[in-house]
């Protein structure tokens, strides 16, 4: 089975975002582009957390509901949600209604405020755990790595909940601290250039 789909330009792309019309933007503008935006990163760690157990066509059609529901994901202002706002996120039907899950960001935002003044940013703290890429094999070819592991054993020492190492690793993708699009897809070269002109924050 081919890797790869062309896309609308007749160029060819990464075989899962052929499966809706909507993973092709995503794929192109997102997926693989390092980010080092705490806000982002930390939205990025919860939608991941909200995937388990579903796809990502479910999280990416309601991201914009979440972000409502979640004030941006600004961690600052997640901390302080209380039962009232669990209690109105269970009743909103924009988003996936898991009260684990929803518990979970609000502690976790508490848990960023707490790494930011430990570590002096999310960003920093992050990518201090990039991998190598001559250790991760061929492009989506695992889902785990070792670096996924340990900032997911060290994430969940610090007290965060739903980051298991395959959820880490799909956050890792998606921020550009891996480039896993595969070999042939046309997007490739452009995360490597954008990966090479990155600055490493902390670095």
């Amino acid at each position: 089975m081919s890797t790869t789909i062309l896309g609308p330009d007749n160029e060819p792309r990464c075989g899962w975002c052929g499966t809706v019309p909507e993973f092709i933007p995503y794929h192109d503008a997102e997926w693989g582009f390092p980010v080092d935006d705490d806000i982002r990163l930390f939205e990025k760690l919860c939608l991941e957390s909200f995937q388990s157990g579903l796809s990502w066509r479910t999280i990416l059609a309601k991201r914009e509901n979440f972000r409502s529901a979640f004030d941006g994901f600004d961690y600052n202002k997640v901390a302080a949600f209380t039962q009232t706002d669990i209690d109105r996120l269970l009743q909103d039907a924009g988003i996936v209604r898991h009260r684990g899950k929803i518990e979970a960001v609000i502690n976790n935002a508490n848990r960023a405020q707490e790494l930011v003044e430990q570590e002096g940013s999310l960003a920093a703290y992050f990518w201090r755990h990039e991998p190598d890429p001559a250790t991760l094999g061929e492009p989506q070819s695992v889902s785990t790595s070792a670096e996924s592991i340990a900032l997911s054993k060290d994430l969940k020492k610090r007290g965060w909940k739903f980051v298991g190492p395959t959820t880490v690793f799909a956050f890792m993708q998606a921020m550009g601290m891996i480039n896993d699009h595969v070999t042939d897809c046309v997007m490739r070269s452009e995360s490597d250039s954008a990966r090479q002109r990155f600055t490493r924050p902390g670095r």
